[in-house]
């Protein structure tokens, strides 16, 4: 009954044993905290860098450049942007040499809202990440997911961004990743004293991994019905899939029969299993707490009205995060700034609702 922090931190020892992945640094990776969320405990190859976006990107770059594979952390998206023009290079590295130079680096960063972080901790960076081409780009919303999606980054020879969902981080999972204890309590306090780092004195500590974690792969570019319905498309990753989830479990009470689609990966995106299903309901949202102007989901609107026009009975749509300078403090404005479940069950039921 890993958790999401869990899931990734397996999926990175898993990497280390038999991946070849030599070196997990940035700020706090190492030890003794292992990550502000605790990503990183009890590796074998993590390393704390100094308080330098900037350069952890240029070391993970010239790291992946001599052929080591490496992961690094930037603590929060909201301190990424000063790395804009690093990640532009490193995306058109294979391109601009024709193949022949790859970067096999993955980069991770916690995005979103959720933690009360205010305006320093809450920004997303889905959209601003799909404007730089030659990354793969993932955003997980369950552990085992994470653990396939962190897996599928490690082995890819090239830039791949693993965002992830800080909301989501501390959630349990329904699904048992393979070689794991069981998915009960006693399995559950099992796998913290296995790999969870104590309070207090760590000098001495060293985490004992669970055996037979093994090659649980998640394909980048393949997306997953995870509610499937007949009536209404909703498509979203990260922190508000549970969300849309949730609602299309109580809108079925109303007899509302909506399909809800995990994304997963933002680049490559499975565009064939979004067509199919608006094949099917001729109505489809886009949910996602990325600020609603220039958001990745207005490109996919614009793919849908392209393509599908002729086939929709309703106007598609998006439900997406304020577009405000940043996230407020207090609990009422980030509610405010970002989707919540009124807001999900609201649209679905106006969107069922109209005709075209």
């Amino acid at each position: 009954m890993a958790n999401m922090a869990q899931a990734i931190r397996m999926a990175l020892h898993y990497g280390e044993k038999h991946l070849g992945i030599t070196d997990i640094f940035g700020e706090d990776v190492g030890p003794p905290l292992g990550g502000v969320f605790t990503v990183t405990q009890g590796l074998s190859t993590t390393w704390n860098s100094p308080l330098d976006e900037r350069g952890i990107i240029g070391a993970a770059m010239g790291l992946a450049l001599a052929g080591d594979r490496c992961v690094a952390e930037v603590q929060f998206c909201d301190y990424i942007y000063n790395t804009i023009d690093l990640l532009k290079l490193a995306g058109m590295q294979s391109w601009s040499t024709n193949g022949d130079w790859n970067l096999p680096m993955t980069v991770m960063t916690p995005v979103g809202s959720g933690i009360r972080g205010s305006i320093y901790h809450s920004h997303s960076f889905d959209a601003t990440m799909t404007h730089i081409p030659g990354w793969k780009i993932v955003m997980p919303s369950t552990p085992l997911d994470a653990y396939g999606l962190m897996i599928a980054c490690l082995k890819d020879p090239n830039p791949t961004m693993f965002l992830k969902p800080k909301a989501l981080l501390r959630m349990r999972g329904m699904e048992p990743i393979p070689g794991e204890p069981p998915l009960t309590p006693e399995g559950e306090k099992q796998l913290r004293e296995l790999i969870d780092a104590p309070l207090g004195d760590r000098s001495k500590w060293k985490a004992r991994w669970p055996e037979g974690l093994t090659d649980y792969t998640v394909e980048l570019g393949r997306g997953k019905i995870v509610r499937a319905g007949e009536q209404v498309t909703v498509v979203s990753y990260g922190r508000t899939l549970p969300i849309c989830a949730q609602a299309a479990d109580l809108l079925r009470e109303e007899g509302l029969s909506v399909e809800v689609i995990d994304l997963r990966t933002l680049w490559p995106y499975d565009w064939q299993l979004i067509s199919d299903s608006i094949r099917k309901t001729g109505r489809v949202i886009f949910v996602n707490e990325d600020t609603e102007v220039t958001n990745f989901g207005e490109h996919l609107i614009r793919r849908t009205i392209e393509e599908h026009f002729y086939e929709l009975e309703a106007r598609p749509r998006l439900l997406a995060g304020a577009f405000t300078p940043g996230i407020g403090l207090a609990d009422p404005l980030e509610m405010a700034s970002v989707p919540q479940l009124n807001n999900v069950l609201e649209l679905i039921r106006e969107v069922a609702a109209e005709r075209a």
